[in-house]
């Protein structure tokens, strides 16, 4: 569908050159009656360059191509208001093209708020005195856990304090839904006062986009999706419930960045040789998670108790989180491919497949 939209854009915008033709007898045009003077011709080629130079940045994957698009169309529709009888049906081009770019502006209008939170979220963390982690700070965890982490490689090296990753997936919103949906997303994580911000742009259709941000900081939750990063359809902020489940997330998560693991929000206990427990505690909220270890001491599968809703009603479900491989990413060891489910009643809901590929740790002013 994108090939369509370009299309049309591109013959839209070449056929305002013909009224800059006519105004200079460059041709002789018949379909256009109307005379066209030389000062609004030079208005039909103006157009016609701004639509091409928007489709231009559209096909490069430029955020402000909407810019442009917008002046094209108001362009566009002020030269058809003056050959009204000869270009009315450029309308409804004029309309089409306007549905997508008011949906380009939704989606540079989210990301720019998001950026904004972003640059805050990481700017209060300090990156001076940076310890390297050391064997003696694994001592006093259970011993599967100590294997787990020497396999990660973070030992001898330095302690996270941030992390940055891109994701890319596929994801199903409810039970019954045969297709999958494509979501690529970000996420920046802080560890010393643990917090994340998520945002995902996941296609429904072909020019239906969702655009969702998920945050968690000091304690506190916010989900919000929004419909062609315009329409709000979740919004949630301020609910004990979203406060406590993004917790559990962070928790879930924490094998991306390990070295978490040794902060002092978390304790772990050990349930036998292959299993733990980590239990989280932050600003009066406490969650707690089992982590799964094969015999050679990976990490295999995670699982805690979350609210999979926010209302009244809602009750803490089993969330798993299944690795299905890993790689090593900047010398450490994460969970590069993840299947996440939820266990309902009516049997396992694996909602998101996912697959990690950038990855980085304590960004550095300059790289933010």
């Amino acid at each position: 569908m994108r090939i369509v939209f370009v299309f049309v854009v591109m013959v839209h915008g070449l056929i305002h050159s013909l009224g800059f033709l006519k105004a200079f007898h460059f041709a002789e045009l018949n379909q256009l009656k109307l005379a066209i003077s030389k000062p609004i011709g030079i208005l039909w080629l103006v157009t016609a360059i701004s639509f091409l130079f928007s489709v231009l940045l559209f096909m490069t994957n430029k955020n402000w191509w909407w810019m442009p698009s917008l002046l094209a169309i108001l362009l566009s529709q002020t030269v058809i208001s003056f050959s009204w009888q000869d270009a009315k049906v450029g309308t409804i081009a004029n309309i089409m093209i306007l549905i997508v770019t008011l949906a380009g502006y939704g989606s540079w209008q989210f990301h720019q708020q998001a950026n904004k939170e972003i640059q805050q979220f990481l700017s209060e963390v300090s990156m001076e005195q940076t310890k390297y982690i050391s064997e003696q700070e694994l001592n006093s965890l259970p011993s599967i856990v100590q294997k787990w982490l020497h396999q990660t490689g973070i030992v001898g090296k330095e302690e996270m304090k941030t992390v940055y990753l891109k994701q890319r997936g596929q994801m199903k919103l409810k039970t019954d839904q045969k297709e999958w949906y494509r979501a690529e997303a970000e996420q920046y994580v802080r560890i010393e006062e643990p917090g994340f911000i998520w945002k995902v742009d996941m296609k429904m259709l072909p020019f239906v986009h969702v655009a969702g941000k998920d945050r968690f900081q000091e304690g506190n939750g916010t989900m919000t999706m929004k419909i062609g990063s315009l329409i709000p359809v979740v919004n949630v902020a301020g609910n004990k419930k979203v406060d406590e489940s993004s917790l559990q997330r962070y928790l879930l998560e924490l094998p991306i960045y390990p070295s978490a693991a040794l902060q002092p929000y978390i304790t772990w206990e050990e349930m036998d040789e292959k299993t733990a427990k980590a239990t989280m505690t932050y600003k009066g909220i406490s969650g707690s998670a089992i982590f799964h270890f094969n015999n050679q001491g990976e990490l295999v599968k995670i699982s805690a108790l979350r609210y999979k809703d926010s209302d009244e009603k809602a009750k803490r479900m089993e969330c798993i989180g299944e690795i299905q491989d890993y790689e090593i990413m900047n010398g450490i060891k994460i969970p590069a491919k993840i299947d996440i489910s939820w266990m309902l009643e009516e049997g396992k809901f694996t909602w998101y497949t996912l697959e990690i590929y950038d990855y980085q740790y304590n960004l550095g002013k300059g790289d933010r």
